[in-house]
């Protein structure tokens, strides 16, 4: 008899084994990869964000043709990574207002390329240019000697703010002034009007890629400048008044005033009351029945017949010569004398105790029916 091997055991253990490793390599690559390839949300012109108005498709861009691309998170770390031969990219956010953040940036050295700036912005790091018109459909042909614009050529803009010179400085005016450049002092400035052709949605437009590239790639360093928070204590004292312009406060003012005049000028002046008539006219047998089924639905017997009593009562006072203040007594008798009745049966009619019934209440008002036709009849 020979003895039953063991090696196949083994071997379906190894190649068990193998298995699951290899299962584990495929679901650790595939979470690598969804991770890599994960879309990111940013704010605008985030250089981390891949959504259409973030930036992440120029930044992998620019470090693909060798740019050094430093992300700057505030104006202090854009200032300390600035050097004469660098070029700092400012982009206008939300979060770039304050008058720290702007101080910093002026004083770094190095080109600046300012894009989509608002008047603050323009005044503080370009006083040489001023704004000029807003055009709706920037872009087309550069028509300037700047080389970056000629060999991007043709591009999409879209909405974008022009410029112009504010003074005597030599100012490079591209696709009608939406791209602006001179010189202060050995800095190259270059203003943009628009961030779209930048964003990652814009690249793909013609020409958008290249003249994005031109600009931004013109050294060896860029540093990546586009605030998506609020830096240090300028959060405390920033305010909505800040960034509105002197004109809009006076004409928000003036609005104010002539609809507080507006106002008083139709308010109503308060007055005594005035009695005015019901918008509907109610038939006195709905009114009737309606209040009929209240006194049935709280078995307001009492109220019920106290109603229908008084109601006789007024009717027959004047065919009797009595007023409302006769004493019942009185009543009794002048009605007894009318009426096939006696005093005490009219006097248990007209004065008597409330009915307990649905059915007495029903006897009573067919019995304050028949007195009030023999009164009447008489």
């Amino acid at each position: 008899m020979t003895r039953p091997s063991v090696a196949r055991p083994r071997t379906r253990w190894h190649t068990g084994r193998w298995g699951v490793l290899g299962l584990i390599v495929i679901i650790v690559v595939g979470a690598l990869g969804t991770h890599l390839t994960a879309p990111r949300p940013g704010g605008r012109m985030d250089p981390e964000a891949t959504s259409p108005e973030g930036a992440r498709a120029l930044v992998t861009l620019l470090g693909d043709h060798g740019v050094d691309v430093i992300t700057a998170a505030t104006a202090g770390e854009a200032r300390r990574a600035a050097r004469p031969g660098t070029l700092l990219v400012a982009i206008q956010t939300l979060f770039l207002y304050g008058d720290e953040q702007l101080r910093q940036l002026a004083e770094a050295p190095g080109d600046l390329l300012l894009v989509e700036p608002v008047a603050k912005t323009r005044e503080a790091l370009a006083p040489a240019l001023d704004l000029g018109e807003s055009s709706a459909f920037g872009g087309g042909p550069p028509d300037c000697e700047l080389a970056e614009a000629n060999r991007a050529g043709e591009v999409q803009f879209g909405l974008t703010d022009t410029y112009r010179a504010a003074g005597n400085v030599a100012v490079t005016r591209c696709y009608g002034g939406a791209v602006a450049r001179y010189h202060d002092d050995g800095r190259t400035v270059t203003v943009v009007g628009t961030a779209d052709f930048m964003a990652n949605s814009g690249l793909l437009k013609q020409g958008n890629a290249a003249l994005a590239m031109n600009l931004a790639g013109t050294r060896p360093t860029v540093i990546w400048y586009a605030p998506q928070r609020f830096e240090g204590e300028s959060t405390g004292g920033a305010k909505l008044s800040d960034v509105i312009p002197d004109q809009v406060r006076w004409i928000v003012v003036q609005l104010c005033l002539v609809v507080v005049a507006l106002a008083v000028w139709q308010a109503r002046r308060i007055g005594p009351l005035v009695a005015e008539s019901l918008p509907v006219v109610v038939r006195a047998s709905e009114t009737v029945e309606g209040r009929g089924r209240l006194y049935r639905s709280h078995r307001a017997w009492d109220r019920a017949a106290d109603a229908l009593r008084t109601a006789t009562l007024q009717r027959l006072l004047p065919r009797l010569g009595l007023t409302a203040g006769a004493v019942p007594p009185a009543v009794t008798t002048a009605v007894a004398a009318r009426c096939a009745r006696s005093a005490t049966e009219v006097g248990h009619l007209l004065f008597g105790p409330p009915p307990a019934t649905d059915s007495e209440l029903v006897h009573l008002a067919h019995q304050l029916d028949d007195i009030e036709r023999q009164v009447t009849q008489s």
